[in-house]
């Protein structure tokens, strides 16, 4: 499996390089880390939960770095045991490139190797995973070194649509006025050719309570009743 990415970092390159090499940053960065700790001035023991498609387990692993250039570059050689699972080893070339103040540039290269039963698994559902781990660990790493003033402006809004959520209803404002009564309408003026004015009156009428549509319905049911008495 090889994998290459790159991910801009807001923080200088010597913090980047730093933080590559804490181990409680890359405990909180690397998604289903349980332990990590140093075991010589280049090299780290981690234990990792790893979900692959329908198969989980727990790998340890010991990390060292090679080819170190600080600030600028390092590779990582691994391997880990994950019992029935399988194993994984590989390696990743890290680079840093400074593209300003408080901007770098991170770029990586991966080569890796499965075995056992994750091998079984598939190229595609495994490249899926690392690509989605890798991602993951970027976001958390990138976020860990993001200064905590942007935090503080990105969460302004938030809270304060929490705080105007929370205040309490002011009172509510008194009930509009009836509109005053207008003047009686007057009389319809003459009807012009196809005014449907008198229709509408007419329609609107309301004898004993009932629509003129009632009644006229009923008009047209007794005529109809009535045909059927003379013809039969």
């Amino acid at each position: 499996m090889e994998m290459t990415g790159e991910r801009r970092i807001p923080a200088p390159r010597q913090r980047v390089w730093e933080a590559l090499n804490d181990p409680e940053v890359l405990r909180a960065s690397i998604p289903g880390c349980e332990t990590i700790e140093k075991t010589g001035d280049d090299s780290f023991a981690a234990r990792v939960a790893v979900k692959i498609g329908p198969m989980a387990a727990k790998f340890t692993g010991k990390v060292r770095l090679e080819n170190l250039d600080p600030p600028n570059s390092y590779t990582i050689v691994g391997e880990g045991q994950g019992g029935a699972m399988g194993f994984a080893k590989g390696s990743a070339d890290v680079s840093l490139r400074e593209l300003g103040p408080s901007e770098t540039l991170l770029s990586y290269a991966v080569k890796a190797q499965v075995g056992g039963k994750m091998a079984q698994l598939g190229a595609r559902l495994i490249d899926s995973t690392a690509k989605q781990m890798a991602d993951q660990f970027f976001d958390r790493f990138a976020r860990q070194l993001t200064p905590a003033e942007a935090v503080v402006v990105a969460a302004a809004p938030a809270e304060a649509m929490a705080v105007a959520a929370a205040a309490p209803p002011g009172p509510l404002p008194p009930p509009a006025a009836p509109p005053a009564a207008g003047p009686a309408p007057g009389p319809l003026p003459p009807a012009e050719p196809f005014d449907l004015r008198p229709l509408r009156l007419f329609f609107a009428m309301e004898p004993f309570g009932l629509p003129m549509q009632f009644w006229i319905g009923a008009v047209l049911m007794l005529i109809i009743l009535i045909l059927l008495f003379v013809v039969g």
